[in-house]
């Protein structure tokens, strides 16, 4: 028996030793290694089993194929848009340049924004659009629930098929784990075309579980256009433990729906293997029919080289003059992101952050309170959302460029998960989303208002800093 025993520790030595060079050899950040190697040293069996199915970077090798898909359906879009007299705002041009030499996230003028703060106004506008959809409804969204909602857009996405209107749906495996595979096979059998992104199977589990798309992008007939931060559920209209859902939602109607198409048939190529580039996809456009509003849509993913949207933010905060608005559901900024934070507010500029009070994911709250004191401490101002839960994830600049989407601001969703968001480049709209975040304020209360946050005791502030420490990881 103690042979035995000194041959599994034996064994298990050697495994977390190769699992520790594996990390080192990765040569990921250096605060991400230090957490996977703490993890696995300190974690018996548990960190070796956490490594291999959310640590193990494979998505160079495994998801590569959508980078040559992206720039097959990038030629597509372009042999049928053209912008005349095109103007870009000079104050945002290096943003602008920015995405367009990243990913040739191209710039699209003549576009109307209508946003939404609530389930009560984007639902009815989704199924308004699908009951006058005449060509086809594209769906990528991260989760389609089987709820009375999801139910009641499931029965408009069927009816539409059975007039003949293309329906095709991406929704994510994970977070569609608690939903039935028969609410998906019914739309299947009425002839919606379905697929999971990266569907979850033994032994393929451990290459894709941490890999997912969270973005919310619906398009109807290449003429309407949603993103935002909202997905398809009964709890983005009646909240989740009593507590009323806050989130925003855009509709996009002009040429950057375009752009909106094209990373949908990125996406459905991924899933589908299915290339689609008829002319009908990308209908024209009558720029005398919209509004004069500058939009580029931007897509990050661990498929690029850069973290697209993460540098955008970047940029957007350096690049500040008189204040930056940002609301997030999690704040666990990566360390770029914190010392440009941190570097603003200490110029002068005026940063102000909304998270909410309590979270959906306490885990993550916990890990994020420190950063909110560390900003504090830099002069940022950080205000606790109380009406509810507040899901937003928006940015608002200097009353010239807000952005709206799925990232918020953390590591997941800046290197890990599949997102988008739309930056608008135009004062009217970036007005709009400043009274949204100036309204949401009306509801928060300063943190350094909450001596229990700002003053945890002992064993508070140590599972603070035990969260924290694994903060890379989330």
């Amino acid at each position: 028996m103690h042979e035995l025993y000194l041959t599994l520790v034996i064994l298990n030595d050697i495994v977390v030793i190769l699992a520790i060079i594996h990390v080192l050899m990765d040569n990921r950040l250096p605060a991400k290694t230090m957490a996977w190697a703490l993890v696995i040293y300190f974690v018996p069996v548990a960190g070796i089993v956490l490594y291999v199915f959310f640590g193990v970077n494979t998505r160079r090798d495994r998801l590569v194929s959508e980078r040559s898909m992206n720039e097959i359906t990038r030629r597509s879009m372009l042999s049928f848009v053209g912008q005349q007299d095109l103007r870009l705002p000079e104050n945002h041009k290096q943003t602008i340049d920015l995405f367009v030499n990243q990913s040739m996230a191209l710039p699209f003028k003549d576009n109307t924004v209508d946003i939404y703060t609530d389930g009560y106004g984007f639902f009815p506008a989704l199924l308004a659009a699908i009951r006058n959809a005449t060509s086809h409804i594209h769906i990528d969204i991260y989760i389609f629930a089987d709820d009375a909602l999801g139910r009641l857009v499931s029965d408009s996405l069927i009816d539409k098929a059975r007039q003949g209107v293309e329906v095709r749906v991406i929704y994510d495996d994970v977070g569609c784990w608690n939903v039935s595979r028969h609410f998906f096979e019914r739309m299947r059998e009425e002839g919606i075309e379905v697929c999971p992104f990266l569907p979850v199977r033994f032994p393929s589990f451990t290459s894709k579980v941490n890999y997912r798309n969270h973005r919310k992008i619906i398009v109807v007939d290449g003429k309407v256009g949603f993103i935002g931060g909202m997905n398809i559920a009964q709890r983005y209209v009646k909240g989740v433990e009593g507590r009323p859902w806050r989130d925003t939602m855009t509709k996009i109607t002009g040429s950057a729906v375009y752009s909106l198409q094209r990373e949908f048939l990125v996406d459905w190529y991924f899933v589908d293997r299915t290339r689609l580039s008829d002319r009908k996809y990308y209908p024209p456009v009558v720029s005398s029919d919209y509004d004069d509003c500058l939009i580029q849509i931007v897509t990050g993913g661990p498929v690029t080289p850069f973290p697209e949207i993460m540098q955008g933010y970047m940029r957007v905060i350096i690049a500040a003059r008189r204040y930056i608005y940002i609301e997030t559901p999690y704040f666990i900024p990566t360390e770029p992101v914190l010392f440009a934070l941190k570097t603003a507010a200490l110029g002068g500029i005026d940063v102000r952050i909304i998270v909410p009070e309590r979270s959906d994911a306490r885990f993550v709250e916990w890990a994020g309170r420190s950063y909110l004191r560390d900003m504090t401490a830099s002069g940022v101002k950080v205000y606790l959302y109380e009406s509810g839960f507040l899901h937003s994830k928006i940015l608002v600049c200097d009353d010239s460029l807000a952005t709206c989407g799925s990232t918020n601001v953390d590591s997941r969703s800046f290197e890990n998960n599949f997102e988008s968001n739309a930056f608008f480049y135009d004062e009217t709209v970036a007005r709009r989303f400043r009274r949204i975040f100036l309204e949401d304020l009306g509801r928060s209360v300063p943190l350094s208002e909450k001596p229990g946050r700002m003053n945890p005791g002992f064993f508070p502030r140590l599972w603070e800093s035990l969260t924290r420490l694994l903060s890379p990881l989330l």
